[in-house]
């Protein structure tokens, strides 16, 4: 559980912050003092110290909520800032977890609830990316999850969308599950970031899609490149977990696509939107004919309780397709 390929060597320092936009610089020097304060009571390994007789649970880091949540739309340049908190904590690799949302329930899933409690209990930090609440059972586990956390000195930070206040909001009856949604908001202080999506921030527009045989030959031409039809791999997904998506990414230098079009329901693009995140975690191109990505989702999915997701899948999906862009004038030019 650490920063995916992406983030791998990011920092505070090389985080480029918009002079339009200070909210951006203030989270910067929040999330350094946080990081600093979390060394305090380490040994000299970086690890905590030990106590024979006892577990002494931490204190909160500033005397408030022992959790930091980065709020924000897609493109500021949160996952960037919660990696930095990663890397910038004084502690050994093994004492802190860095995952998604998805990732951390899978983790639960595949260890049993009380086996990733006394696991994740041993670590200074545990950073959640893409903190999402999408139906009434995540909602309880996860709250009773951080809860024994945080009593076991775990500090936390996650990233979001969402305000910690607002989350399942318009997915589910949240209303009716307000206790936990309130009992997750206690153990953040919420850091707001402002700014426009910095992946399209000056840089030109986003290429159109190819014609199938320019798609095909790049794909032939690039070695490790796959080369699927879109609704092929649509069905491939439905048959994969979701928590899959990742190692089967993996190895994967460009993905081909051919025939893009539409998504034609909301399990299929949600479906969709972890693999654009899987993706663009690990910065492979993504080429395609057919529709335009910003054309995947009906508007009735752009307004609906995940908008936020699928906003966040097109804009790094139109990323990937920039960087693919190379590999369709290479087979212009041949």
């Amino acid at each position: 559980m650490v920063p995916p390929p992406r983030f791998a060597t990011v920092s505070f320092d090389n985080y480029i912050t918009d002079p339009g936009q200070p909210s951006q610089a203030e989270a910067v020097e929040a999330l350094r003092g946080f990081a600093g304060r979390l060394g305090d009571g380490a040994d000299a390994k970086g690890g905590r110290r030990r106590h024979w007789f006892r577990r002494v649970a931490r204190p909160a880091v500033d005397g408030g909520p022992r959790g930091i949540y980065l709020d924000g739309g897609y493109g500021v340049g949160k996952t960037h800032l919660l990696a930095s908190l990663w890397h910038t904590t004084p502690a050994a690799p093994e004492l802190k977890a860095f995952g998604t949302f998805v990732e951390l329930t899978n983790l639960v899933g595949a260890l049993g609830f009380q086996q990733t409690v006394k696991t994740l209990s041993g670590h200074r930090l545990l950073c959640i990316d893409e903190f999402e609440l999408d139906d009434p059972g995540d909602t309880v586990l996860v709250s009773t999850l951080l809860g024994k956390l945080v009593e076991a000195g775990v500090a936390l930070a996650a990233t979001s969308n969402t305000l910690p206040g607002k989350l399942g909001e318009g997915r589910f009856a949240a209303a009716d599950f307000l206790r936990e949604i309130q009992g997750l908001s206690a153990h953040f202080r919420a850091l707001r970031i402002d700014g426009q999506d910095y992946r399209h921030r000056g840089l030109p527009a986003a290429p159109p899609p190819y014609a199938d045989e320019i798609v095909v030959q790049a794909a032939h031409r690039t070695p490790g490149a796959s080369l699927d039809d879109f609704p092929a791999l649509l069905d491939h997904l439905s048959r994969v977990h979701p928590s899959r998506y990742g190692a089967m990414c993996d190895g994967v230098q460009a993905v081909c696509l051919t025939g893009v079009a539409p998504v034609p329901d909301q399990s299929t693009a949600l479906r969709l939107v972890v693999l654009a995140d899987r993706l663009y975690d690990r910065e492979v191109p993504v080429l395609a004919s057919g529709v335009p990505f910003d054309r995947l989702f009906s508007e009735e999915m752009l307004s609906g309780g995940y908008r936020k997701k699928y906003f966040r899948a097109i804009s790094r999906l139109t990323a990937l397709a920039r960087d693919a862009k190379g590999l369709a004038e290479a087979s212009y030019s041949r």
